[in-house]
């Protein structure tokens, strides 16, 4: 069988409101377990508790994909002005 090969390139990445939908995303799961967690003994009587700490374990994780967005937007922002000013991107050391 032979390997299938793109006939034309690949799109350019959307960009989008990346902290904004991370954010929006987190919110949802905290609002998820915070829904659920009345009903913890139901969910434990008929053994999906799991669901209740799946929202809890996606809100943390969106707390860290928050921080890491935010850091990435900066990053991003701090490139574009040094650019826009003509200095050179600094090289970073390896390691």
């Amino acid at each position: 069988m032979a390997k299938w090969t793109p006939t034309h390139e690949a799109p350019e990445p959307l960009e989008g409101p990346v902290v904004a939908t991370i954010t929006g995303g987190t919110v949802l799961w905290f609002v998820l377990f915070l829904a659920q967690l009345p009903f913890y003994g139901w969910f434990d009587d008929h053994g999906h508790a799991w669901w209740v700490w799946t929202c809890l374990a996606g809100g943390g994780l969106g707390l860290i994909g928050i921080w890491y967005v935010r850091r990435r937007d900066a990053a991003i922002k701090r490139d574009a002005a040094r650019t826009r000013d003509g200095a050179a991107p600094e090289a970073r050391p390896a390691g």
